[in-house]
């Protein structure tokens, strides 16, 4: 694999060449693709400057490239204050080097210091526990700005092994719970008192998001999980005097009275229902439970049927971008990808839904464990590509930018607007 790697490194554009083709894309946004594309290895002497003050890794929905649970640094800040939500990977996969040179933390690359970078700083939160004597690091984890609520790290499409060929979201949560005593479903409870806990920090986060993996059951599919996530919610709201509070939730695809009783009977101000990936025959291939369970062109309608409720720009779907070229049954073609999936996130701009995208990392607890993902240019290209539809069909994407998320490049553009 290490070999193979090194070829497809060789045959593709170095970052500064890329940044020289694609001048009206930030330097900075293209290493943070980079470095979220290729992931990052923490040095001794990196770690050795690493003291309490430091948000270290806290559980999360999906694993990491190296497939395992370390001790680590959450993640990195550049000097414009841009997040970068990166991978801990071996050093047989090339990464990015965090090192200490002259005293200061950098992203080194083939020996050469590409940017100096802050570890996020620990909220005060991580420090204590709930009254049922849990960790909050292990209720709320904390980004930058943003609180997360990862009410449950089960997905029902793994049930009938009809997972996401991508998602590692089952075997990781499994690794969490045996090494680090996660609960597998937050109590509404430990969630509302952590909240509580985290607002203590005026002005330090802007929103929260939700997310778990997808619940069938109910008299009609997803009934269970609309359930859980309005009683998680009321839990939230407990800890706000406004009816309404900057929320996110990325959930299932909900029919619209499902929608309506989460608008209606929650705070929640923003919705997003994940596709993964556009095009319907690719969809079939990479969400085989996603597939039969509602539909690729079903799934697209319930997005456009969120927008009466929820309105535009808060309506939005992601994609894992790059798993459209996974092999063997994905494109051969970085413009025919591009081409395809544009042309499909036109149509759901059109009808007011926002389209981001996520850096495919191919995780060791997934089925495209021993794939490869695309070019930088590639993901610039996505990146830019998205924007411009955003910016076209004049679409916010407050619940998914740079201070709310930090996870999506292409979102990253909008502070050039």
């Amino acid at each position: 694999m290490a070999v193979a790697l090194q070829r497809k490194r060789e045959a593709e554009l170095t970052l500064d060449e890329v940044v020289a083709k694609y001048p009206d894309v930030p330097r900075l946004i293209a290493l943070k693709i980079d470095a979220q594309r290729r992931g990052v290895h923490y040095t001794e002497r990196a770690l050795s400057i690493v003291d309490d003050s430091v948000q270290m890794r806290s559980p999360y929905i999906f694993g990491s490239r190296d497939g395992e649970i370390k001790p680590l640094p959450e993640s990195l800040i550049l000097r414009d204050g841009t997040s970068i939500l990166t991978d801990p990977t071996p050093l047989e996969q090339d990464p990015y080097l965090v090192d200490l040179v002259d005293g200061r933390l950098a992203l080194v690359d083939g020996g050469e210091v590409m940017e100096f970078v802050d570890l996020w700083p620990k909220p005060r939160y991580y420090d204590k526990t709930t009254s049922s004597g849990i960790p909050m690091s292990h209720i709320v984890s904390a980004r930058p700005q943003r609180l997360n609520i990862f009410q449950s790290s089960f997905c029902h499409f793994w049930a009938d092994k009809k997972e996401c060929r991508f998602c590692d979201i089952v075997t990781h949560t499994k690794q969490q719970k045996d090494e680090l005593g996660v609960p597998a479903r937050l109590k509404p409870r430990d969630v509302s008192e952590t909240i509580r806990e985290a607002l203590k920090e005026p002005g330090r986060f802007t929103g929260m998001c939700l997310t778990a993996g997808s619940v069938l059951k109910g008299e009609e599919i997803f009934d269970r999980e609309v359930e859980y996530y309005i009683e998680t919610l009321q839990a939230v709201g407990e800890n706000f005097s406004t009816r309404k509070f900057p929320s996110q939730l990325i959930a299932s695809a909900f029919n619209e009275k499902q929608l309506a009783r989460l608008y209606e009977e929650t705070g929640l101000t923003s919705y997003t229902s994940d596709l993964e990936v556009l095009g319907e025959r690719l969809f079939n291939w990479i969400c085989p439970g996603k597939a039969q369970a509602v539909g690729y062109r079903k799934w697209q309608q319930r997005l456009i049927r969120a927008v009466d409720i929820f309105g535009r720009g808060n309506v939005g779907t992601g994609l894992v971008g790059g798993v459209e070229l996974a092999k063997p049954s994905g494109f051969t073609s970085e413009d025919d990808a591009l081409e395809s999936t544009l042309s499909e996130a036109e149509y759901l701009a059109e009808h007011g839904v926002t389209t981001v995208f996520i850096v495919w990392v191919p995780r060791p607890g997934s089925y495209f464990r021993d794939q490869q993902n695309p070019s930088l240019e590639y993901f610039v290209r996505l990146a830019k590509g998205l924007h411009d539809l955003r910016v076209k069909y004049e679409l916010g994407v407050d619940f998914d930018d740079y201070r709310r998320c930090g996870n999506h490049p292409d979102t990253d553009l909008s502070r050039l607007l």
